[in-house]
């Protein structure tokens, strides 16, 4: 159905050669963010003048206009669909200023849960933001009235826009997480997101396509490192945890309210009910949104793993024994040792960055980054544990509390990513979402992967496109009754073709109200052409002209005609005739030149007249009737030239033929041209005898 050109230089090619690189069949794919960086995910990709738009995040290390993609690089009022895998900032937090105050005015999907997290999420951004008002990309309003234009999908569920197909599979990472598959004009492109292939405590594992794309857009976060096993990092991060405790320190773990949170806080919940030494140790979850998030996730239950719909099934798994709810610093009474999970995830502000600098210089206390982190944010800085740190006040503080980097970040590792390709298989892999040496030692070690399979693997900056070229076939399938039976070869079939987006489909018209929106209808034409002559006279031009010129089978009560069992002539008046037909292009053809004829009978077609009160003799009838016959044959044969006793001497290319003009008889070497002259002799003869007066 589809077939991939080779492609410039710079840019990777398909699977089998296009006939040419026509500009209908390019497809450019460009990275507004996230080319050779994390953060800000947003990809644009243009094909068949159609353009889709993935996710649509922020840079979590900048603020402002600076942590928005590269806008400015697009035209938003061209793009016909925006999918949003995921609820994370670096994926979402820029679409309500892409939605409102952009051009932008295609559609948006997400998944139900990812619609539901977006709303409390971009909330609890816009209030822990400390920017100014004019730094702030949107205000809570803004939000309220993207959600008005986002619309949901479910996994599996296929949908199309302007022939754009799309439908998701599930990606593990968070609650709701997609991975989307487009189809445009048969060439399709998986676009990954942010990814996991490990099922944890309560999110399935990614699924794999059941079948190959063409081009697969994918996250590389963890390059070529191996994370460690579950049961271990679940081990380190709960000794960390106990260990402190136990000496009287403070643990914080700055996460994001919404998706590692939920797992973490099972992990602790499960341990402290496995240690009642810790009971009075209290466990917070310092979150604004830590009560509607739990919602949403109890609300959710179903889309998660086997595990947690049995547990749900005796008691609620997110209903903790052991963890508080913590909604401001304000309301926390900081004495002795406690566990606080606070957001935002990178320390950038908020209560997380509040706590850090609280507790930054007791060594006593530590720090558990559970997650990937930005270059260029606090949390990524502390990870090489610097002598001093900068608080947020401008100040600067040793740093003695311990930090431990102990991740569970649902991103797929490299032999996570390796296995996945190499089920797939896709000719073109395109590399997204990692820090630049990350994704280079990714690409080397997929390029050594997948050496001698002419696959393409291409790891393309910010703004930098990525060109392939398809050459798509186009293939009509038949269905409805024309599928009951498989046609012979070079057997015709007869219907409808009907197009929609890129597919066609060939179908009898009886069926196209079943498989499409469409219906049929019969129109009936009438029109009345003034005429005030005999109706044999039409009856005569016309039998001129049409092999197949008949009375109706029915009688009728006027002279009534029917032209190529299409078109009926009627004499209703003595000043008109009517016509009647069934409108499709053969009658409304016919119809047409039976009109035409009709109304330049008076001027063009010989005369009837009484031969007994012709004034002309017979002698003179005879020479016009000979100059007649000339002029019509010069029209139509060009070289005529006049002999004696009413002959002509005709040349067609070197051919040369003698005409009786009185008996029709011609004398020529060439059959073809003997035959074409006698005929419009005939016909000619025809036109100029007069007609009797007994058949008007």
């Amino acid at each position: 159905m589809a077939s991939a050109a080779a492609a410039p230089s710079s840019a990777p090619s398909g699977k089998r050669p296009a006939s040419g690189g026509r500009e209908g069949d390019q497809m450019v794919i460009t990275p507004l963010g996230a080319g050779s960086e994390v953060g800000r995910s947003c990809v644009h990709m243009t094909f068949k003048g159609r353009t889709v738009l993935f996710d649509c995040g922020i840079h979590p290390a900048y603020s402002g206009m600076a942590a928005l993609p590269y806008f400015d690089e697009i035209d938003p009022s061209t793009i016909d669909v925006l999918l949003v895998t995921h609820f994370h900032l670096d994926h979402a937090a820029s679409l309500p200023y892409f939605l409102e105050k952009t051009t932008f005015k295609g559609r948006v999907f997400m998944t139900h849960a990812t619609k539901a997290i977006y709303r409390l999420l971009l909330s609890d951004y816009v209030k822990v933001s400390k920017v100014s008002v004019d730094d702030m990309l949107y205000d809570e309003n803004d939000i309220i009235r993207s959600m008005e234009k986002i619309e949901v999908i479910d996994f599996h569920q296929t949908v199309e826009v302007n022939g754009i197909r799309f439908w998701c599979y599930t990606a593990g990472h968070v609650l709701g997480a997609a991975m989307f598959m487009v189809d445009i004009a048969g060439v399709r492109i998986l676009y990954t997101g942010d990814y996991s292939r490990e099922e944890d405590r309560h999110l399935r594992a990614a699924e794999t396509p059941q079948f190959s794309p063409d081009i697969c857009i994918i996250e590389s976060t963890y390059g070529i490192q191996q994370h460690q096993p579950r049961v271990v990092r679940e081990r380190r991060f709960t000794e960390v945890i106990h260990s402190t405790v136990s000496q009287g320190g403070r643990v914080l773990i700055p996460a994001f309210a919404l998706g590692r949170a939920q797992e973490l806080l099972l992990i602790l919940d499960e341990y402290w009910s496995n240690h009642p030494e810790l009971h009075k140790i209290p466990i917070y979850y310092a979150s604004p949104l830590a009560k509607k998030c739990m919602a949403v996730y109890q609300t959710y239950i179903n889309s998660m793993n086997e595990r947690i719909r049995t547990q749900f099934a005796q008691s609620n798994p997110f209903h903790f024994k052991h963890i508080e709810s913590l909604s401001s610093i304000e309301n926390f009474h900081d004495v002795g040792p406690s566990v606080v999970m606070a957001s935002p995830g990178g320390l950038q502000s908020g209560l997380s960055r509040q706590l850090f600098d609280r507790w930054c210089q007791d060594k006593k206390n530590a720090c558990v980054i559970p997650g990937y982190v930005v270059e260029g944010t606090p949390a990524k800085a502390i990870i090489s544990e610097p002598r001093e740190v900068t608080l947020a006040n401008g100040l600067t503080a040793p740093l003695n509390m311990q930090v431990h980097y102990i991740s569970f970040s649902a991103h797929a590792d490299f032999p996570q990513t390796s296995t996945f390709l190499d089920e797939l298989r896709p000719p073109n892999i395109i590399l997204v979402h990692g820090e630049a040496n990350e994704m280079s030692r990714l690409k080397q070690k997929l390029i050594t992967q997948f050496d001698g399979t002419n696959t393409k693997i291409v790891s393309p900056k910010n703004c930098q496109s990525v060109e392939m070229y398809f050459s798509s076939e186009k293939m009509a399938k038949t269905i409805g009754r024309l599928a009951e039976k498989v046609p012979e070869v070079t057997e015709p079939v007869s219907g409808l073709l009907v197009k929609k987006g890129f597919t066609y489909q060939i179908m009898a018209p009886e069926d196209l109200r079943v498989y499409t929106q469409l219906s049929t209808a019969n129109i009936t034409q009438r029109v009345a052409v003034p005429y005030s002559g005999a109706f044999e006279v039409i009856r005569y031009r016309l039998k001129q002209i049409y092999e197949s010129v008949v009375s109706p089978a029915e009688e009728s009560d006027v002279p009534t005609l029917v032209v190529h069992e299409r078109v009926t002539v009627r004499l209703d008046s003595e000043s008109y005739v009517t016509l009647q037909w069934s409108s499709d292009p053969i009658s409304d053809m016919v119809s047409d030149s039976v009109v035409a004829m009709i109304l330049n009978i008076d001027r063009e077609g010989p005369k009837v007249v009484p031969v007994e009160e012709s004034v002309k003799t017979e002698e003179e009838t005879e020479r016009v009737a000979q100059k007649v016959v000339y002029s019509l044959m010069v029209s139509l044969f060009g070289d005529v030239k006049v002999a004696e006793e009413g002959k002509f001497v005709i040349s067609v290319d070197g051919n040369v033929a003698h005409l009786d003009g009185r008996s029709g008889d011609v004398e020529c070497e060439n059959a073809n041209l003997k035959e074409r002259i006698k005929t419009a002799f005939r016909r000619i003869e025809g036109a100029v005898r007069p007609i009797p007066l007994s058949a008007s």
